[in-house]
């Protein structure tokens, strides 16, 4: 006798949901666009043979113009394997460069400290006076800030005549990064969660304790790679200089490609020096970042 409302029980083969297609990973899209399709991905191959293609045809037109005017002769490229050519004009130029460099770095992130947290202040005064200064040094260009340092400390003769044009370029680069640093400080602490600062007020920490224990330590891994950027802003913003006679890697470039009859390969070993630095310098940063976070971690 059979049952007049049977019930349906589930079939076990059946009601197994089917599996989820994979996803290639080249496909895998984000949150922000949908994933590449296969003509998309051809095109944007297209796209990039295109470019590297222009890219080699732009480098062997430039060359060619350069073999045409005689810039390839090997007359215009011996002067760097000519030892003077480093000693007279290139070695004191860099050693100007790089000692401006570490000295306004050092003293910009001084100033910048000291003034980021000011903006941070609890009194109101202090808060003012320093985004008044913060603000005031943004906004005036480098070459301005040098040149008025140069006369105002020429008018007042606080520094010798020679290191007259050394003093004018660390202060305007001390200046205007230092105010650059004050702003990624605040920005860096002000990013933290709010609630480690009310747990620390809980505690009983004074404001003091609360920056130097709890606050900066986290912030500085978070601001570093715009710090270490800001330091290679002041190593190229030293070329400044040279508008007030300061021997600097640029000028004594200039002046080596005038004695040796060959501007443009002088500056060519100048700007291939400064990528090096500047290159030194992003890996410093990424290995500084690297083993704090590792140092955090653990």
């Amino acid at each position: 006798m059979t049952n007049p409302n049977p019930v349906d029980l589930p079939n076990p083969v059946n009601d197994i949901p089917p599996k989820a297609p994979k996803i290639n990973p080249k496909q895998k899209g984000s949150v922000l666009f949908d994933a590449r399709g296969p003509k998309q991905q051809r095109r944007d191959q297209i796209v990039a043979v295109g470019f590297i293609a222009a890219v080699v045809a732009f480098a062997a037109w430039m060359l060619w113009v350069m073999n045409s005017k005689g810039q390839l002769a090997w007359s215009k490229w011996e002067m760097i394997v000519d030892s003077r050519f480093w000693t007279t004009y290139l070695l004191p130029g860099l050693w100007g460069t790089l000692l401006a460099a570490v000295v306004s770095i050092v003293f910009a992130l001084v100033l910048g400290t000291v003034l980021g947290l000011g903006r941070l202040s609890d009194h109101r005064a202090v808060r003012w006076i320093s985004g008044a200064v913060v603000e005031l040094f943004r906004a005036i260009p480098v070459l301005i800030l040098i040149l008025f340092a140069y006369y105002a400390f020429a008018a007042a003769s606080l520094f010798p005549s020679a290191q007259l044009a050394f003093a004018a370029v660390v202060f305007g680069l001390t200046m205007y990064n230092g105010s650059v640093i004050a702003e990624i400080i605040r920005s860096g602490i002000n990013s933290l969660p709010k609630g480690q600062s009310e747990a620390a007020s809980a505690l009983g920490l004074r404001k003091n304790q609360l920056m130097r224990l709890i606050l900066l330590p986290q912030a500085i891994t978070a601001m570093l790679p715009a710090l270490i950027s800001q330091m290679v802003v002041a190593l190229k913003d030293s070329a400044l200089g040279y508008i007030i006679g300061y021997t600097e890697i640029v000028r004594q470039g200039i002046q080596a490609g005038i004695t040796y009859r060959s501007l443009f390969v002088a500056l060519i070993v100048v700007a291939v020096i400064m990528i090096l630095i500047n290159y030194g310098l992003t890996r410093l940063a990424r290995w500084v970042e690297r083993t704090l976070r590792e140092r955090r971690s653990r």
